[in-house]
């Protein structure tokens, strides 16, 4: 079985004269001229041809089922290292230095990271290029807690991993103080060459991880919760239970002396 193709395409090249005009007209049976395609104040080459192929399928491999046994670990990390989007929190020269590697030459999209995030909500790596301040550690500490499960964070440069040589009350010396970091770059400013060797070095980390063990921690994690939760919840019941057998008490106790008064009233 075949499938018959017919591709056409109409291309202008050159320039016409008296000698070569009839390149136009004397084509190859299987082509046809474009006559009417041709603009008459322009003096170009105009050659309108239609090819015609014949595709045959692949045989009888393809129809058969094809398996494919991996471990769900295996193809999570796969995804999640060849998809990190990063979130660029740049306040110095470090941030410039990231830009550059969205271009050409050094093509950050070869490792699945060139869809830069500007919010927390859809980015994977938190990426600190810059001096951090005191008055800045809560907006970047609020933007890590934002980042969705999992994150990763990147110090790039001197200033976001040590401080840098801003030895003064006003900066943090090193992010790690604030949020964890899990890869840090040092120079000031440190180059392309550098972030990348810290995206593969994050890649790596990714793919040792394990996303059911992390499931099975998380699920843990979540039920030592509830059953803390729920202690909690029969503790708080109990003690409000006895306080209203108390009162319940006590009222039925007033209750009764009054009816005793009432009673020894009606009886003088």
């Amino acid at each position: 079985m075949s499938v018959r193709l017919t591709v056409s395409y109409f291309f202008v090249t050159g320039t016409l004269s008296s000698s070569n005009s009839e390149l136009v007209t004397n084509l190859t049976p299987q082509s046809e001229p474009a006559s009417d395609l041709i603009p008459q104040t322009s003096l170009k080459k105009a050659i309108f041809r239609r090819e015609i192929y014949e595709v045959t399928p692949m045989g009888n491999e393809a129809e058969k089922p094809n398996i494919i046994t991996s471990s769900l670990d295996f193809l999570v990390n796969w995804g999640r290292s060849n998809s990190l989007w990063p979130f660029p929190y740049g306040t110095a020269c470090c941030a410039i230095e990231f830009m550059s590697t969205e271009v050409g030459r050094y093509d950050l999209s070869r490792i699945g990271s060139e869809y830069v995030r500007f919010t927390p909500r859809q980015s994977d790596v938190l990426l600190v290029a810059g001096t951090i301040t005191y008055k800045q550690a809560p907006i970047l500490k609020r933007i890590y807690e934002q980042m969705a499960e999992p994150r990763w964070v990147i110090a790039m440069g001197a200033c976001a991993s040590s401080g840098g040589f801003y030895d003064c009350y006003c900066t943090v010396p090193g992010i790690d103080h604030i949020i964890p970091v899990d890869v840090y770059i040092g120079g000031c400013p440190p180059r392309p060459e550098a972030f990348f060797d810290a995206m593969f070095d994050l890649q790596k980390k990714v793919k040792d991880e394990s996303f059911m063990k992390q499931r099975a921690e998380s699920v843990k994690e979540q039920l030592e919760m509830i059953k803390a939760k729920t202690a909690e919840a029969k503790c708080d019941a109990k003690t409000a239970i006895h306080e209203k057998v108390v009162d319940i008490k006590d009222f039925m106790k007033e209750k009764e002396q009054n009816l005793v008064k009432k009673a020894q009233f009606w009886k003088e």
